[in-house]
């Protein structure tokens, strides 16, 4: 029985060893990720009401940009995990080098736009805040943005080593650039009395060094996939073909999820800065409790992505029902854990007290509510994009959140009156609604049957 049962564990194509490897690099970085950016809106928000405010503003539009690198990254995370999958390295190592080239040259232009209108984009999207709003936005705005190519290029940078299994790397080089963020976060505000310029230099510089170091160590020959001779580099239409066919469905999906983020926000700004600040802190640690979890479907996408490669569709189910475990257990725990700082860190960051009860509220709804949806509304649909399946997705997921999560809390706010937590409801229906269309979906099978490289 034991020889039976061993030969049994050997035919899947990662064992329980290789998971640890995968996983625990990609839910650290995300859970460091998130208590950076606690700890960054912490000292931010000691400025004042109306720097974190204008911080949280602002990055809505960031949030925005970088999901739109972050999806072609994906894109190209799939692609060159399909190919390493085939065992076709010079396949994978083309995509790679074309994954630079057209995250790069896209976000380069995404700079110039958002410079060259800077005011009017700000004015536009989030309407009459104070003045002093206002001012602090349009500064952190313009730093920030010059920043995002080179979050583009670690984006891509890193997508290329998961796809390579190797995700300790950008672990290790995410930590450190964070340090740094915080270390410049804690001299420019507090030693030179910056404010929002301040964190938004400090950003930058860290993100410069991101993208630097990324690309240093893609150019070891050791390694599966090599990039080098960056000038030499020219576009390829087919591979570039490959990597927006699954990376501009998961844009718009990313994309249109952030649009509705700020339609959002802009119905949250007529609710005063207390409100304003109180879902900009409540932001913050839903988005932490989630991270440990999110790891895990980030490295869901290259085990599907080289089990479809592979031909192992079997592989590719087992994984995501696994994962998808997995990701519940460290959800749970996760929200449990932030449930028990939220207190503190409302204290710590400043919040006033009416924003900080607002914030205790909403994270205590959130902390009942989301085990029971949010895994089954997000986890499995990273295996079914790695998959092929990015169309579905974008469309169910653009449906839901405009019905859903924009309408109702638009609803809420404005004529049931509903303060924040309106945002929340619209938050839980519409986990609950893609949720169940996504277990029906991948059920169903469908989403194996795409063929993405051929």
């Amino acid at each position: 029985m034991e020889k039976v049962m061993t030969a049994t564990k050997k035919q899947h194509m990662f064992s329980n060893k290789d998971l640890r490897i995968l996983l625990i690099p990609l839910i650290v970085e995300q859970i460091l990720n998130s208590l950076m950016g606690t700890a960054d809106t912490m000292m931010v928000s000691n400025v004042g009401s109306s720097a974190i405010s204008a911080v949280s503003l602002v990055d809505s539009i960031n949030i925005l940009v970088i999901q739109v690198f972050a999806a072609l990254a994906a894109g190209g995370t799939i692609i060159c995990s399909q190919y390493m999958g085939q065992k076709n390295g010079k396949n994978a190592q083309q995509a790679a080098k074309q994954l630079i080239f057209i995250v790069t040259a896209i976000s380069v232009v995404i700079t110039v736009v958002c410079l060259i209108f800077q005011a009017p984009l700000l004015k536009v999207t989030f309407g009459k805040v104070e003045a002093s709003v206002m001012r602090d936005s349009e500064i952190y705005f313009f730093y920030t943005a010059l920043s995002f190519p080179f979050i583009a290029v670690f984006n891509a940078g890193s997508s290329v080593f998961r796809a390579m299994e190797n995700t300790k790397l950008p672990m290790v080089i995410s930590v450190i650039s964070n340090v740094i963020n915080i270390a410049g976060n804690a001299i420019l505000i507090f030693v030179f009395d910056m404010g929002v310029a301040g964190a938004a230099i400090a950003t930058l510089v860290s993100r410069v060094f991101c993208a630097v170091v990324v690309m240093v160590y893609l150019r070891k020959k050791t390694q599966p996939i090599v990039v080098r001779d960056y000038l030499k580099i020219r576009p390829d239409g087919r591979k570039i073909k490959l990597i927006l066919a699954v990376g501009v469905p998961t844009g718009i999906e990313n994309g249109m999820f952030q649009f509705g983020k700020l339609a959002i926000q802009s119905t949250v700004s007529t609710l005063g800065t207390a409100a304003i600040a109180a879902q900009a802190m409540t932001n913050i640690l839903e988005g932490l409790n989630g991270m440990a979890a999110m790891g895990v479907g980030i490295g869901l996408m290259t085990i599907v992505g080289e089990c479809v490669g592979a031909g192992r569709n079997d592989e590719a189910i087992y994984y995501t029902k696994k994962l998808s475990w997995i990701a519940e257990i460290v959800l749970v725990v996760s929200c449990i854990l932030v449930f028990a700082i939220t207190k503190p860190v409302t204290m710590l960051g400043g919040m006033e007290s009416e924003s900080a009860k607002m914030c205790i509220f909403m994270m205590t709804w959130i902390t009942i509510v989301k085990p029971f949806v949010w895994v089954i509304s997000f986890i499995p649909s990273y295996g079914m994009r790695a998959a092929g399946d990015v169309k579905f997705s974008m469309i169910l997921s653009c449906i839901s959140m405009w019905v859903c999560r924009v309408s109702l809390c638009v609803f809420l706010c404005r004529v049931m009156g509903f303060g924040p937590i309106a945002v929340w409801i619209g938050m839980f229906t519409d986990w609950t609604v893609r949720g169940i269309v996504y277990l029906y979906r991948f059920h169903n099978r469908k989403w194996l049957e795409h063929k993405v490289i051929g």
